[in-house]
């Protein structure tokens, strides 16, 4: 997975050194946060189950798929799909070598399969890398 020991390994930068956790591990993978908002807990919860059959159906078989974890919100106006890849370069590759136009088309029948109003909320390309990961430990008292 994209998760990586750092023991043995040597920080030259200032930048990697920020990526590496409390817990003596650094992510390297990429995250795409798909984020919708849903007019209801019913719409809601069609929506995950639409957005699990997809990843089942067009994605989690290409490499570098680590996983997808559909988050609900509590008041039922938001759902967030975080879909973790090994590295950027797999992600690349998924793009590249994937079904595209079957995966939108799938995308828009499911938007239209709920029974509510689902509607996108990303403003950009919704692709993010770990920056900082704060682990459980002792109180910092500096």
């Amino acid at each position: 997975m994209g998760i990586r020991p750092i023991e043995g390994s040597t920080v030259t930068d200032d930048n990697e050194l920020d990526r590496i956790s409390d817990s003596g591990f650094y992510d390297s993978g990429l995250y795409s946060v798909i984020d919708y908002a849903v007019d209801g807990t019913r719409t809601q919860r069609e929506l995950i189950d639409e957005f699990a059959r997809i990843q089942e159906r067009w994605v989690r078989f290409h490499p570098g798929y680590v996983s997808a974890t559909l988050f609900a919100d509590l008041a039922g106006t938001r759902v967030y799909n975080l879909v973790q890849w090994r590295s950027a370069e797999d992600f690349r590759r998924f793009e590249e070598n994937s079904d595209t136009a079957g995966r939108i088309a799938a995308i828009e029948a499911a938007l239209a399969a709920v029974s509510g109003t689902a509607e996108p909320r990303m403003t950009a390309a919704p692709r993010f890398t770990v920056a900082r990961k704060v682990a459980p430990g002792p109180r910092r008292t500096d």
